[in-house]
């Protein structure tokens, strides 16, 4: 692997010039987080990491003038991963993804005490606050960096569950768990393709914790994932949230694949 030296160069300026002329910044390796740049107040990219496009990464960051790189590489990736490490990159979760085979498995019964719909119109606020309760000092990757603003992190999982109610493609659908006319919980589901469904957001009020809300919400979420005729659907968290790990499993889900996430810092 050669990395582009800028050697005899009038100014930083030039050199970049030198990157984007030399096609390297191409959107396949990476990305501009308007999200995130706006939130922290900083320039922010992402991208999916393998060792083959890493410089290309570190090159787009550099000529972007990227304040923070978040990268993702499959855990089974490990050279990547080294690789990652020896250019500076920080580890800051691990997130494990499981699945559920909707094409050789029923879906399970769950009983509850709690009403799970679609969304209403007037459930935004009650969602909003549910989000801000559930995901405070969340244990993801941006509260894992004590370089960001611990407050603007949970800010982040508030904004994503709003966006989440708005018809601007971060959510395909929004269920609702309701108890006694309250909002306690709700999950956003996103259709990756025909065949398959991800559950990307999930949020339960802190005092309706560990009483079968999430399962509910689960488990209407494989009935809609079989009504929009999918085979698949995904979940994700972190590989530390052990309790929720169990709750899939007992509904039928199984371990698929992992990554880990990693911010690197261009300004000490």
């Amino acid at each position: 692997m050669n990395s582009i030296v800028p050697l005899e160069l009038s100014s930083r300026e030039a050199y970049l010039e030198q990157l984007k002329m030399r096609n390297l910044l191409a959107a396949d390796v990476a990305t501009f987080s308007h999200l995130d740049s706006e939130r922290f107040g900083i320039r922010v990219a992402r991208a999916q990491v393998v060792r083959e496009t890493l410089l290309r990464v570190l090159d787009f960051c550099a000529a972007e003038r990227i304040d923070l790189l978040i990268a993702r590489c499959g855990t089974s990736d490990l050279v990547t991963a080294q690789e990652m490490e020896r250019n500076g990159f920080l580890l800051m979760d691990s997130l494990v993804y499981y699945g559920f085979d909707l094409s050789r498995k029923a879906i399970p019964l769950w009983p509850c005490d709690f009403l799970v719909r679609r969304l209403e119109a007037d459930d935004h606020d009650q969602i909003r606050l549910v989000a801000s309760q559930a995901f405070k000092g969340y244990s993801g990757h941006y509260h894992s960096d004590t370089r960001l603003d611990q407050r603007k992190c949970d800010e982040g999982y508030i904004s994503w569950a709003e966006r989440s109610l708005t018809s601007n493609g971060a959510a395909d659908e929004v269920l609702v768990a309701e108890h006694n006319g309250s909002v306690i919980g709700f999950g956003t589901l996103r259709s990756n393709s025909a065949r398959e469904v991800e559950g990307l957001l999930f949020g339960v009020a802190p005092e309706y914790q560990r009483r079968g809300v999430c399962p509910a919400l689960m488990v209407q979420s494989l009935r809609w994932c079989h009504s929009q005729g999918a085979q698949k659907m995904l979940i994700s968290t972190q590989v530390t949230n052990v309790s929720m790990q169990k709750v899939w499993c007992r509904l039928g889900f199984e371990p698929s694949h992992s990554y880990y996430t990693f911010h690197k810092w261009f300004k000490l």
